[in-house]
This record gives structure tokens, C-alpha cells and sequence, in this order.
């Protein structure tokens, strides 16, 4: 079965189940994006754009944390970027003149909004805002874009990456004025691996972020690696081997890892088998036959109440898979997408 056929497919089967918006359909939305292009199917842009007109009139929007979701977030600036949608440059400008003054801590970081004098940050917001901001920067010509995409997920990396073992943790001050969240959560260092992957992967040549982007991408690379279960997948605690194997975070970072190779930033000999094995687990253990998934974690930001706020006993016994959780239809979607692009035609043959 052909990769970008089984990632139109997981749409589809999303958009039958729920309306797609909210980050988690936003990435759907740029995933589909990623597909057409990849099949050359203008068809299946012009649906893209299609979806993408919906934003933000034609949408009920629940609250959000990052107010560009509204007009479509980072598919409508990829899009944008990428020349299909000409008529979105006044609303992708106005809403990262938005990002660019929304709350930040002491260091810089962007942080929840709703309650800015806590500065509770987390790993999330370098996915919601690094994509959004490059792909703006660069479809306006706006270097200040480009320059806060990478300070952000720069300055987050570094503040959440635990030394011992080259993980990032998810959150700090959720759990308590100072604290971070004790996890190495699979989605979370997936959230920060995507931006890398899409710095490394469209910041110009000679950007003077790009030594860094470089640096940290093959750092986070190099500290994922290991922690591969044998049937592809990394778990919902990274570190833990009693933990269970999670989708949504593997998506992401096979996504991660096949732009790297494709790039030629991290080894193929080194990381294909890796790769391999992954898009074979998602194939087999996370999609079913009817396009339905399993083992995604549901929404998740520092869990647990009390002393277990933010522990990984929380991460791992609380925020538990079930099917057709709404984070799971992106990650797989792109993982889908990075297999084609990586030479993977057909699901169904030996690896």
C-alpha cells in the first residue's frame, strides 16, 4: 500500500469523525498539504485550499493559546509560502505581527497567555509557533519572522533539555512556581524535534540560525535514537521500559528523522534501519484497516494533581491511548509522507 495513499486516507477518516481545527487538525491540514504535493495531485490541493478557506469565518473556534489558529495557522503560511494561496497575505502578516507580541518570561520564552505573571512555558508552543513564523517570514520577506521562529524553539530546547540523557522535559512552572515537569514525554520532545526539522529543513543557506538549527536537530537526533522499542515505536515515557509505545511522538519523530536523511544531516546507514522499523510499527500497531489509529496519548500538559503533578508516574498512568485520539491523525500523516520521500512506495513489502 502506497504511503501517501494511507496518509489521504487518515484524513479522510478524521474529517469523518470530527470537524478538523485546533492544532491537532491544523497539522492534519498541513500533512495533506505535504501529500498533495508529493502526488502531484491537483485535486487534492484544491481541496487543501479548500478546507483552508473555511478559516476563520466559516469555523467555530474554541479558545486558543495562539490566536493564529484562527485564520488556519501553519498550513494557511506554508501555503502562503509556497505560492497556492496569494489571498492569505494580509491575514498570515496580521497574525504574526500578533505572535511576535504575545506574552513572553523573563528569558524570552513565550508563555501562557491567559496568565502571563505565572510564566508557565512549555515545549508545545515551539510547534505552534517556529513553522508559523518561518514559513510567514519567508512568503513576506520578513526576516524578524524567521529570526523569532529560531529563537524560540532555540531558547526552549535549551531550557527544557535534561543533560543526563539529551531529552526534553515538557513544562516548567505548571507544577509549581520553578518546577519542571519530571518526563521525557514522547509527544513532547516530538513537539521539539518538528521545529528543528523544519528549520533545517527551509531556512536559507546561509542564515546565520542555521549552525544552531543544525547543531541541536542532529543533538536530539543522536539522543532519540537509542531509545527505539524493537517494534519501532518510542514510548510514552522515553526512558521507560515499562511505559507504552506511543504514537503521535513516534510520528513526529520519524518525521524529524527521514528530513534529516534527506538533508543529509544525519547518516542513513545509521538512522534508515531506525526509520524502517518505525514506519513499519505505525503501519502495523497504529493504523487499522478502516483508517481508525491507535495508541496516540490524548491531550496532555503537565498531568497529575498535587506532588504527582508532572511526575512520570502521571504521564504514564493517567493520560492514557484510546482510538482515533485527534493528535494521532497529523503525526502519522507526516511519518506517511517522510516514508514516500525516503524511497518507501509500498507498506506491504519486506523492509
Amino acid at each position: 500500500m502506497n504511503p501517501l495513499y494511507v496518509s489521504q486516507k487518515l484524513f479522510e477518516h478524521y474529517e469523518h469523525i470530527q470537524e478538523v481545527k485546533h492544532y491537532y487538525g491544523l497539522l492534519a491540514i498541513y500533512a495533506l498539504l505535504l501529500t498533495a504535493e508529493e502526488k502531484q495531485d491537483p485535486v487534492l490541493l484544491e481541496k487543501c485550499k479548500s478546507i483552508l478557506s473555511r478559516f476563520p469565518d466559516r469555523i467555530e473556534h474554541p479558545r486558543y493559546n495562539f490566536p493564529s489558529y484562527r485564520i488556519g495557522g501553519i498550513p494557511k503560511a506554508y501555503a502562503l509560502m509556497r505560492g497556492y494561496m496569494p489571498e492569505a497575505e494580509n491575514q498570515v502578516r496580521q497574525y504574526a505581527e500578533e505572535m511576535m507580541t504575545a506574552p513572553r518570561d523573563r528569558n524570552g520564552i513565550m508563555s501562557y497567555r491567559h496568565e502571563p505573571d505565572k510564566e508557565m512555558i512549555w515545549i508545545d508552543v515551539a510547534m505552534a509557533v517556529t513553522p508559523y513564523l518561518l514559513f510567514a517570514g519567508l512568503a513576506l520577506d520578513e526576516p524578524r519572522y524567521i529570526d523569532e521562529a529560531a529563537k524560540q524553539t532555540f531558547l526552549m530546547y535549551e531550557e527544557f533539555l535534561d543533560a543526563d540523557n539529551g531529552l526534553l522535559h515538557q513544562s516548567k512552572n505548571w507544577a509549581g512556581p520553578g518546577k519542571y515537569s519530571e518526563d521525557h514525554w514522547s509527544r513532547g520532545n516530538g513537539w521539539g524535534y518538528l521545529p528543528l526539522a523544519e528549520l533545517v529543513q527551509h531556512l536559507p543557506t546561509n542564515s546565520a540560525h542555521r549552525p544552531t538549527a543544525e547543531k541541536y536537530f542532529r543533538q536530539l537526533s543522536e539522543a532519540l535514537l537509542p531509545y527505539q522499542s524493537k517494534r519501532g515505536f518510542w514510548r510514552q515515557e522515553i526512558p521507560f521500559e515499562y511505559s507504552y509505545e506511543e504514537t503521535s511522538g513516534t510520528g513526529l519523530i520519524l518525521y524529524g528523522i527521514g528530513i534529516g536523511m534527506r538533508t543529509g544531516l544525519l547518516d542513513r546507514e545509521t538512522y534508515s534501519p531506525a526509520f524502517q522499523r518505525g514506519i513499519e510499527g505505525l503501519n502495523r500497531l497504529s493504523i487499522n484497516p478502516d483508517f481508525s489509529t491507535e495508541r496516540s496519548c490524548p491531550g496532555c500538559l503537565c498531568p497529575g494533581e498535587g506532588e504527582e503533578r508532572g511526575t512520570i508516574k502521571a504521564y504514564v498512568t493517567l493520560m492514557l491511548p484510546y482510538r482515533d485520539e485527534h493528535h494521532s491523525f497529523g503525526p502519522l500523516m507526516f511519518s506517511m509522507v517522510e516514508a514516500y520521500r525516503n524511497g518507501i512506495y509500498d507498506l506491504n513489502r519486506d523492509f
